[in-house]
């Protein structure tokens, strides 16, 4: 459920009141129940009921009825809402170990996160630059990367949480060479028989041809002519301005861009929606998937919003289509 300060709550809440979810999969909640019955009230959804398990087996997996394994790590009557804080850090913390541990012993066949804040679990001791490096430690995954996707929109990172100068540094043949596999082998998860992969620039215009860096000619071009010679369906370095252009409009399935802002502004410009007159985010769309695990990994594309915990308003279609996706994948790896 992640943050218990969060939004995380409500908007689990809000996605498991979705009868359709139920048609496909078999739902739970990690997480503290007291915080549920808190999130409930302020949703308003009190037509919903609560089952309280402490192992799988005893789920019910009934419409109406939200089956939570209750972690009981936080008091619900004292944690305050939408701050940042050393006990909601270590319980979002321990609620993402238990569902990796459910999925490493086959447990659960997918795994679905909302957002923890970064801070938080920092100040409970556990120093992870996000879920993606957590769920790399706890599977012991050495070759991963992130994957955000909305709609047949989807790019993954040759690097993700590093500064910008650590990432021009990061753009190596080998690594670019591993990204282009893992895009295409997710492509394949996902049902997309001869995925094809645009790979972007680093610099402007690709480098026009070694003018603006070195790094496309050095570096990207050997890893997508390395890809081709696997038989990938890899074209590149397009100019990272025209790249998503071009994968919206079909040229791509996925593409792989060389750093965190250059994957992630495009694709949120499309599915953050803001409605200015009402002042109100119309829509949060997108997921976050992490490629290479030898589990399911599937999030929201978007943070804590500690500002709008409490408020009922938080929009939960980012995680609906995070359910959705990992149903597909873990349907397709079976």
């Amino acid at each position: 459920m992640g943050d218990p300060a969060s939004i995380g709550p409500e908007i689990t809440l809000k996605a498991l009141n979705n009868p359709s979810i139920y048609e496909q999969a078999k739902p739970l909640v990690v997480g503290d129940l007291g915080m549920m019955y808190k999130a409930r009230e302020t949703v308003g959804l009190k037509n919903l009921k609560f089952h309280k398990i402490s192992q799988v087996s005893e789920a019910l997996f009934e419409y109406g009825t939200i089956d939570v394994l209750d972690m009981g790590l936080v008091d619900s009557e004292k944690l305050e809402l939408g701050k940042v804080s050393k006990e909601a850090g270590e319980a979002a913390f321990q609620y993402v170990v238990k569902v990796i541990e459910l999925a490493n012993k086959g447990k659960v066949d997918a795994t679905v996160t909302n957002a923890f804040n970064k801070e938080a679990i920092n100040l409970a001791g556990h120093h992870y630059s996000g879920h993606t490096e957590v769920y790399a430690e706890y599977t012991g995954t050495k070759s991963y990367t992130m994957m955000l996707a909305l709609g047949d929109l989807r790019v993954v990172h040759v690097s993700t949480h590093v500064s910008l100068r650590e990432a021009c540094d990061r753009v190596k043949k080998d690594r670019v060479l591993e990204v282009i596999r893992i895009a295409n082998d997710a492509c394949k998860q996902l049902g997309i028989k001869n995925p094809k992969v645009g790979v972007a620039g680093l610099n402007p215009h690709s480098g026009e041809g070694g003018l603006f860096g070195r790094e496309e000619i050095e570096e990207i071009i050997p890893a997508i002519e390395a890809a081709n010679a696997e038989g990938i369906l890899a074209e590149g370095p397009v100019p990272p301005d025209t790249v998503f252009s071009k994968a919206r409009g079909g040229w791509y399935d996925i593409v792989v861009a060389m750093y965190h802002d250059q994957g992630h502004i495009p694709l949120k410009v499309v599915g953050f929606v803001y409605d200015r007159d009402a002042q109100v985010w119309e829509a949060v769309e997108g997921v976050n998937i992490t490629l290479g695990l030898p589990i399911i990994r599937v999030s929201v594309d978007h943070g804590t919003a500690f500002d709008q915990a409490g408020t009922g308003q938080a929009n939960e279609l980012s995680l609906m289509n995070s359910i959705d996706y990992a149903i597909r994948l873990a349907k397709n790896r079976k």
